[in-house]
């Protein structure tokens, strides 16, 4: 059986390879391992294109795609998927909004996803982000390279006795709570369905309390059509003057004119960026050789309060182990045919997972 994995960069086939012939391998098996050797051989093909209209001819022959969060699922693509033999779509990541899920499950598409991989890796670089961005240490390297040891510009804020607001407490929010508390901070939180693992480290709100009280608002909620830009000029507006704002969920979360109207105007005292809602014309790649054409994306890097990331929260050892072990485990549950615990779409119908309460992420 083959999966043609798309947008495959070298961390990606190292990974998947590593994870792939562990869990084939036919020395020191135990009983699991004996299990497994008697699926059909499977074959990881990788293609460094992203998925869509005009790579789907790289699927050929192939049973199963493996996609990631740039890759293009739509009704075009799905459908001209299944016409060349494919029946099962294997996200390695949580996201699935790139995915049209009521086409996949027309067509009878399996389609499973990776909902938690190591919080924490996303979590500590959401940390990352805030200290950085708070405390100017970005700005204080380079001055540093050029000699110019001067403090003037660099004046940040204690984290302590801050008030921080999560929206989104999944595992990941519920991670970033944990070590915040560590540093002291006040929290709050807004999320729809609220978690009871949150209640140690602080209080939920709704979004038009949470606003005008944080001093830094971290996002950590999936992208659905309630969330999409759920950081707007209205909300921007309700937020304490001079807060600082990081995203590293999903770009849309963010309009992003309305923040650079925000840090125009003084509103937003500060933003940090992991994740970006035009990234998948540039994420992953290198530009640095052509023009960029994304006007509001080349407009925050003139911001000196501005950081901008290229989607590496998380980018760990144990994170990516992680997303090839879950990947290849919903490979073998869809090759043997039996209920898959990440599965969005299975045997043509959407899953009670999806439908019930959103997959946090």
């Amino acid at each position: 059986m083959e999966v043609a994995v798309f947008s495959a960069k070298p961390y990606d086939r190292e990974y998947l390879s590593q994870v792939h012939a562990a869990r084939y391998s036919h020395t020191n098996m135990d009983n699991s391992h004996a299990q497994q050797s008697q699926l059909p051989r499977t074959e990881l093909v990788f293609h460094d294109f992203p998925l869509s209209v005009e790579t789907v001819p790289l699927a050929v022959g192939a049973t199963a795609v493996c996609v990631f969060v740039n890759d293009t699922l739509n009704v075009p693509v799905l459908k001209a998927l299944h016409q060349e033999g494919v029946r099962a779509i294997l996200l390695r990541c949580a996201g699935y909004n790139n995915v049209d899920l009521e086409e996949a499950e027309r067509l009878g598409f399996f389609v499973a996803n990776v909902p938690s991989y190591s919080p924490e890796a996303v979590a500590e670089f959401a940390i990352a982000l805030i200290q950085t961005l708070n405390r100017k240490t970005h700005r204080a390297y380079n001055r540093v390279r050029e000699g110019n040891f001067n403090l003037d510009g660099l004046l940040g804020r204690t984290l302590h006795g801050k008030t921080v607001g999560i929206i989104g407490t999944g595992k990941i929010g519920i991670s970033l709570a944990r070590i915040l508390q560590g540093f002291g901070c006040k929290l709050i939180a807004y999320d729809p369905y609220p978690a009871d693992a949150f209640k140690p480290y602080g209080e939920y709100a709704s979004l038009d309390e949470l606003l005008p009280q944080s001093d830094f608002v971290s996002l950590h909620c999936p992208l659905t059509d309630q969330t999409k830009h759920i950081i707007n000029e209205k909300t921007l507006a309700k937020m304490k003057k001079d807060a600082m704002l990081v995203n590293t969920s999903r770009g849309g979360l963010i309009n992003t004119k309305a923040v650079i109207d925000a840090l125009k105007s003084h509103q937003l005292g500060g933003l940090a960026l992991d994740v970006y809602e035009g990234e998948s014309a540039l994420f992953y790649q290198d530009h640095s050789g052509g023009i960029i054409q994304d006007d509001e994306i080349m407009r925050l890097t003139t911001f000196h309060n501005v950081i901008l990331c290229g989607h590496q929260a998380f980018f760990t050892e144990e994170a990516l182990t992680e997303i090839a072990d879950s990947t290849l485990k919903n490979l073998e549950d869809f090759i043997r045919g039996v209920p898959c615990k990440n599965s969005l779409v299975a045997e043509g119908h959407l899953t009670a997972r999806r439908d019930s309460v959103p997959v946090r992420i």
